[in-house]
């Protein structure tokens, strides 16, 4: 067995004094100073982009210290392809989509300002092949036999073992050489705490539905309080689901999961709810506070029903909501109808814009009041958002960087967040924080 890396972005190490704390030391955040023996090179002095000479690795206390001078990140994403019939071309293909989909969904009000910047652009620290080349079975497995297994799989798990992903025995597959010892390979422990890899994507096929190679995005993360500041020995899980192999390595690191037989907006549709976990697990108090709000999150306390989201409709129900009015909304859960009336949407979640009738409703002929272009904006009536018509067809603006599943809403949905140069206020009456780099605290 073997791997083939192609190296798609120049990624060089320099040996440094050892200092500070052991790779995969544990801790409830990072230092700011490098406490590493290696570093990568050429890293910009730029001290408005990340990472940089100063902060290069996720959870740096730099990042939190000095999120609001930061006008471009550029996390090094680690890209694996596990799918035995799908080319690295067509992988890279694929990749190279999800980073264009990515930066355009951080270019706030994008749809409608086209000199917004984007503010977070990923570059591919290595593509790496780990498609089977030998045994008899090689051309017959979908997913190659190279993609670590639990040995002890339960239920429904994912078939992926995470915790293998960040051992030594797999180093060698991920190709990138130990600059101190020539003999041996960086896992992905070190390569995180070392700055290398902010991210990583593997490819695997997924056709049967009790068969997940992976989950959709599996973190583990750093917790901060409301002020943004980490909140010791307090981590935990917070990507969309979790696993019980994926190891806590002393910083904040996301693994997602693509099938390459489905295209860049399916892939964005499973960032989208990234999102949505990150919020409703806590992990950042101040980031979950507000995007339960603007995700609707929250109908339990706005509206007093027993729900708290219009995830709890029922997927094999084609018409479970409905607006007998722009301002009115009427939820079916089980066999009770609940009226909400007013209603203003704000700015929907991951399957239901405003307007939605049902789970993953791009078509709906709905046109609502919603606040989602206006969001923390306070500029109607009496120091309130301003409402506006929304109508799905409104996503188009976006254009076809991600045409699949639910991709030019997520794109869309994304670039009304609060992002670079946001002119949002937060309950206190001051400038609303740029979410983006809470991906990478």
């Amino acid at each position: 067995m073997r791997s083939t890396a192609i190296l798609a972005a120049s990624v060089v190490f320099i040996a440094l004094a050892a200092t500070g704390a052991a790779p995969g030391q544990e801790r409830s955040a990072a230092s700011s100073a490098v406490p590493a023996q290696v570093m990568p090179d050429n890293l910009p002095d730029d001290l408005t982009v990340w990472p940089n000479k100063v902060s290069c690795r996720n959870s740096d206390d730099w990042l939190w210290q000095n999120h609001d001078r930061l006008r471009k990140m550029r996390p090094r994403v680690l890209v694996l392809n596990f799918a035995n019939d799908v080319s690295m071309e067509d992988i890279r293909k694929h990749a190279e989509g999800v980073i264009r989909a990515s930066a355009e969904a951080t270019r706030y009000h994008g749809y409608r300002n086209p000199a917004a910047p984007a503010f977070i652009e990923y570059e591919v620290a290595r593509y790496v092949d780990l498609r089977d080349r030998q045994g008899p079975d090689a051309g017959k497995r979908k997913t190659s036999s190279l993609l670590p297994r639990k040995k002890d799989r339960r239920g429904d798990e994912a078939l992926c073992d995470y915790g293998a992903f960040f051992s030594d025995d797999f180093a060698p597959h991920l190709g990138f050489r130990d600059p101190r010892d020539p003999q041996r390979c960086l896992n992905l422990r070190e390569l995180v705490d070392f700055g290398f890899v902010h991210e990583m994507w593997f490819y695997a096929i997924h056709d049967r539905g009790d068969e997940w190679p992976g989950r959709e995005t599996c973190e583990y993360k750093q917790f901060y309080d409301e002020h943004c500041r980490p909140i010791r020995d307090r981590h935990g899980q917070a990507g969309n689901g979790a696993d019980r192999t994926m190891p806590w390595i002393g910083r904040s690191f996301r693994i997602a999961f693509f099938n390459p037989h489905r295209g860049v907006g399916c892939a964005m549709e499973n960032f989208g709810h990234t999102l949505e976990w990150m919020a409703t697990t806590g992990s950042i108090a101040y980031f979950s506070k507000y995007f339960i709000e603007y995700a609707e999150l929250d109908f339990e306390r706005r509206f007093g029903v027993p729900f708290n989201e219009l995830y709890r409709t029922d997927p094999g129900v084609a018409d479970s909501i409905a607006y007998p009015g722009k301002t009115a909304l009427v939820v079916k859960i089980g066999d009770k109808q609940h009226r909400i009336e007013p209603y203003i949407a704000r700015g929907g979640s991951v399957h239901f814009p405003p307007g939605a009738r049902h789970h993953y409703d791009l078509d709906s002929p709905c046109t609502v009041l919603s606040t989602i272009e206006n969001y923390r904006l306070r500029n109607g009536p009496d120091g309130q958002d301003l409402a506006t018509e929304f109508n799905i067809r409104l996503i188009e603006a976006v254009g076809d960087v991600a045409p699949d599943c639910m991709g030019k809403w997520m794109v869309f949905w994304r670039q009304c967040m609060p992002g670079l140069d946001n002119a949002c206020v937060d309950d206190d009456g001051q400038p609303m924080k740029n979410w983006w780099p809470f991906l990478f605290y």
